[in-house]
């Protein structure tokens, strides 16, 4: 048979996830894998330089295609940065959903320590532009320097807040995953409502729904 003369990065990752889940393990080598797919092993590295790039990659496509999905919406753009950023989490998670068991594969004996997880540096990176372009409107202490550490705090507790709904969508057992549409939509709002100096109760009410949910699953 003859090898496969145009891959494409997608085609790539298309592979390397079917053989992860069919395998429960990485390939043993780019050449087998390759070999495997029917595609010349210098194919690989026109779009990906080791197999962890390509893991890096398959997150990296998560954000993208969100990112297209919302972009290409008219309704989108008219919407405020709390509406904007809510679709965002949707539409992301509803990707994830769409590929879970690869997910729960490449993050489960991670999941207590994302944060400092390495196939998700591309992810961070894209997801916190994306927040800065948000334009969220925050305080305004009228000092350089203190803006800019507001700024970086909130991209961190963006991040943060991010991969705390994924730990939650990663256990979460729930039909749909309903809980964690409940999650995203008190904690976006409650992170609104916070920079937005208003009332605490929605703050409450989410602390309510997260010991709620704790003494359930201990």
């Amino acid at each position: 048979m003859a090898k496969k003369k145009t891959i494409s990065s997608n085609d790539i990752i298309s592979f390397y996830m079917d053989y992860v889940l069919e395998h429960n393990h990485k390939p043993k080598s780019i050449y087998a894998f390759a070999k495997q797919n029917n595609f010349d092993e210098a194919k690989f590295y026109e779009h990906f330089g080791n197999f962890e790039a390509i893991e890096k990659g398959i997150f990296q496509a998560f954000f993208d295609n969100t990112h297209k999905a919302l972009e290409a919406s008219e309704d989108y753009a008219n919407f405020e940065p709390r509406n904007k950023l809510l679709s965002f989490y949707f539409t992301f998670f509803e990707n994830l959903t769409a590929n879970r068991s690869y997910v729960i594969y490449a993050l489960h004996q991670h999941k207590n320590s994302l944060k400092n997880y390495k196939v998700l540096s591309g992810l961070k990176t894209s997801f916190t532009h994306y927040i800065k372009d948000l334009d969220i409107e925050l305080i305004d202490v009228k000092q350089e320097q203190l803006n800019k550490i507001q700024d970086k705090g909130l991209t961190e507790t963006a991040w943060l807040q991010l991969l705390l709904t994924l730990k939650f969508w990663m256990d979460d057992t729930s039909a749909s995953f309903e809980k964690t549409d409940i999650f995203i939509e008190k904690s976006v709002n409650t992170s609104f409502d916070v920079l937005n100096i208003a009332p605490l109760k929605s703050l409450i009410d989410f602390g309510k729904f997260i010991f709620k949910e704790k003494v359930k699953t201990s």
